[in-house]
């Protein structure tokens, strides 16, 4: 897929987020990358480049403070090559996205890995 096509996607899956949850990243940017870097890999614990498909890398909300009125904003990168390896069409392409951007919007809004993995668990169960 193009990376234009590919930044649609993730701007269309922005857009089904819930507007006041929008509202709140104003300080945070999203971007597209090709792949991981080792040393992105190696940040989070990962070995196999295609099993990270995003990253956030900030402060997350629930520790912001007086002394955080100065920082650069947070950055959630979507790794385009991760999701599109594990996808077999637009639409779970699109799906893949959806998630991988909720889940790195949830560490930004201050939950950990196992907080994210447990209300995913949660809304899995719902949605059967």
């Amino acid at each position: 897929m193009l990376e234009k096509d590919f930044e649609k996607l993730v701007k269309k899956a922005i857009m089904t987020l819930p507007g006041h949850i929008r509202k709140k990243m104003d300080n945070v940017a999203i971007v597209i990358e090709k792949r991981p870097s080792q040393y992105e890999l190696k940040k989070v614990g990962i070995r196999q480049r295609t099993s990270l498909l995003g990253l956030y890398q900030g402060v997350p909300k629930t520790t912001w403070g007086r002394s955080f009125m100065t920082i650069l904003p947070d950055k959630i990168t979507i790794f385009q090559e991760s999701i599109e390896n594990l996808a077999n069409s637009k639409k779970e392409i699109m799906e893949i996205i959806k998630n991988t951007v909720w889940h790195e919007i949830a560490h930004h809004f201050g939950f950990s890995e196992k907080g994210i993995r447990a209300l995913e668990v949660k809304q899995k169960k719902k949605d059967l």
